[in-house]
């Protein structure tokens, strides 16, 4: 009943789909390129945890869009896929997926040091340890993975992997021991981050409000929101099952419309808006981008006019 679905869209609808998300992917990514190129243009910035962190934030939002573009357009472009490189693709997508919140949980941990453990900051969030960091937080984004292939592995024989399939999440991992466990790693990993996120803001907080001046109080809070916010942007992946589940069904003629919508909505545009929350923020940050941009921009005008 759902692969039938997925087919109904016009060739005009489905192109004009794929168009849409394509360019918003190329776009993004052109951004975030940008914020790379700034970060890497300065060695300050990669002696600063905080920094390394977000631009490791900018980096994987970037592996992720050309991902979920890449399987959007391929489950397109043909029907049935190659298993093994369906299973890669959606190997990648999920592990960069489970990174986003992990890195926040990071990130908020690394402004609660530096807020409310200021004089140990500089000994604990060492470039070094941020990398260590950073490696850990891959193994644990890749562990669902790991165990989504073992539990297939188990039930399933190993030319699986050379035939061809619906590249959908659904059909690829159909049994009820990958439903519980895409269910239990997604709520407890999104509970841990909540947990380190409301502890170490309030933390925050409270140390903002009692031993800095006004000025930093409201900017530790403005931070705290942006946390916040960009961690619901994250979270709004979670929903878009659920709103096609809900949704979908009362309107089932516009039923492909809507999914697009939510996959342009909690997939797409988050990636987007998560990296500007910082790189248009942080002053120091904004400063270097638009005084290696506009060096660019006035090169530009003055080589045309001498030739």
């Amino acid at each position: 009943m759902n692969s039938t679905v997925w087919i109904v869209d016009s060739y005009e609808e489905a192109l004009a789909k794929n168009i849409v998300i394509v360019s918003l992917g190329l776009v993004i990514n052109f951004i975030n390129g940008m914020l790379v190129v700034t970060f890497f243009s300065n060695p300050m910035f990669s002696r600063d945890s905080r920094y390394i962190l977000y631009i490791h934030l900018v980096i994987n939002d970037m592996l992720m869009i050309c991902l979920s573009v890449t399987l959007y357009v391929l489950t397109y472009a043909s029907q049935l896929v190659n298993a093994s490189l369906c299973y890669t693709l959606v190997f990648l997508g999920t592990t960069t997926f489970m990174i986003t919140p992990l890195n926040l949980a990071g990130m908020a941990i690394e402004r609660f040091i530096a807020i409310c453990k200021p004089l140990h900051h500089t000994q604990i969030c060492t470039p070094q340890r941020t990398h260590i960091f950073i490696c850990l937080i891959w193994v644990v984004g890749a562990m669902p993975s790991l165990a989504d292939i073992i539990i297939l592995l188990s039930v399933q024989p190993i030319s699986l992997f050379r035939s061809t399939v619906l590249c959908y999440t659904f059909s690829l991992f159909p049994t009820k021991h990958h439903k519980d466990r895409i269910t239990a790693s997604q709520v407890i990993c999104m509970s841990l981050v909540w947990i380190i996120l409301m502890y170490t803001y309030c933390r925050v907080l409270f140390t903002a409000g009692k031993a800095i001046s006004k000025g930093s109080a409201n900017k530790a809070r403005s931070t705290i929101l942006l946390h916040g916010v960009q961690l619901l942007l994250c979270m709004l992946s979670y929903i878009t099952p659920v709103m096609d589940m809900f949704v979908a069904p009362f309107f089932p003629v516009h039923r492909t419309k809507i999914t697009f919508f939510n996959y342009l909505i909690t997939n797409i545009m988050p990636r987007l808006l998560s990296a500007l929350i910082y790189g248009v923020r942080d002053q120091r940050f904004l400063k270097q981008m638009k005084e290696l941009f506009a060096c660019k921009i006035i090169i530009v005008k003055i080589v045309p006019s001498k030739l």
